[in-house]
């Protein structure tokens, strides 16, 4: 098997999409020209004289009921063609678009659309092109919400565009989810990463709470825990990005977090071992996640590029500008919660 090749992390990966033109599966129509007639002929008969052929009977367009099945399993031969014989395209980091687009976003889309029935909002303060780095509180016990996100960006923003997103060291060495999540885009949680990402014009996804966010207990839901010590400011000064504040309503409650097995969690090797309602008690069962109605809010960009370069090691301003997006993450939870009309609905 070949291997996948390999694509240097500032090559543009964007790949043009063919779109139909109305010239295609069109024939062109050809009138006879008038010329001399061989002896024996009748003469041909002006335009005039000439009456309107029945139109012939038309195929069904390629597109139609009876080709869009064709070319869907056309399209997937394809792809596990191109996965079989190593013919697709990674980043340094190890993110396929490809395997992303056509495999993962499939998978988590009936998540997004019917399960959490996501209500996105001011998905036009992300940026059309260029580097963005988009901060969000964190919760739910499980990461969901960080997926979730990922769906959000990719499927409603006009420009498609694709969020990568920064990981817990966890992460990368639990086995099979390594793989995936580098599959997906995501990368470990480090300023050298963000910030070479950010420079490559792509949109970069923080949650700042760490395990302190998605392990909190129920009961401080919707609280946002503390920020650190502002490296995402400073990986955004860098850079010169704009700073995009997300707020996520409906994680929360996925999981209700009503203890903490910590004997547990340290054996394990885990930041915790959540206790809910329904987990452990009932099994495979209880890690079912409950059908909360989510709201997503992307608000009004927080611009970096009029400060000097100097000003990421100016420990006031990163105090002032972490505190800044802190507050406005933490208003528009307020805000989105008071709108709220159920959980569920």
């Amino acid at each position: 098997m070949a291997d996948a090749k390999v694509i240097p992390f500032d090559d543009d990966r964007s790949r043009a999409r063919r779109r139909p033109s109305r010239a295609d599966g069109e024939a062109a129509a050809v009138r006879a020209l008038p010329g001399p007639q061989e002896p024996g002929l009748p003469a041909a008969r002006t335009a005039e004289e000439e009456p309107p052929a029945p139109a012939a009977p038309q195929p069904p367009a390629a597109g139609g009921a009876g080709g869009g099945w064709e070319r869907r399993l056309a399209g997937g031969l394809a792809f596990l063609r191109r996965r079989i014989t190593g013919e697709y395209e990674v980043d340094e980091f190890g993110y396929d678009e490809e395997l992303t687009d056509q495999v993962l976003m499939s998978l988590l889309r009936p998540l997004y659309e019917k399960y959490f029935r996501v209500e996105v909002k001011g998905v036009e303060n992300i940026p059309d092109k260029g580097g963005a780095l988009i901060v969000a509180n964190h919760s739910g016990t499980l990461p969901l919400d960080g997926l979730m996100m990922q769906v959000a960006v990719h499927d409603r923003h006009p420009a498609g565009r694709h969020l990568r997103l920064l990981a817990a060291d966890l992460v990368f060495v639990l086995p099979v989810v390594n793989e995936l999540a580098r599959k997906a885009g995501h990368t470990l949680a480090c300023a050298e990463d963000a910030e070479r990402l950010l420079r490559a014009g792509e949109i970069v996804g923080v949650m700042p709470e760490g395990f302190k966010g998605i392990g909190k207990p129920f009961g401080e839901r919707y609280k946002l825990q503390r920020f650190g010590r502002g490296g995402f400011v400073s990986t955004a000064l860098r850079a010169g990005v704009p700073i995009v504040p997300c707020s996520i309503v409906g994680a929360e409650e996925i999981y209700p977090m009503v203890g903490n097995a910590k004997t547990l969690a340290r054996i394990l090797g885990l930041p915790y071992f959540p206790l809910t309602p329904t987990f452990p008690w009932l099994g495979p069962l209880g890690a079912l996640p409950l059908p909360t109605k989510w709201t997503i809010e992307f608000g009004e960009p927080i611009p970096t590029d009029s400060y000097a370069p100097e000003a990421a090691e100016d420990p006031m301003l990163m105090f002032n500008l972490t505190d800044q997006v802190r507050e406005q993450i933490q208003h528009a939870l307020y805000k989105l919660l008071v709108q709220r009309r159920s959980v569920f609905f």
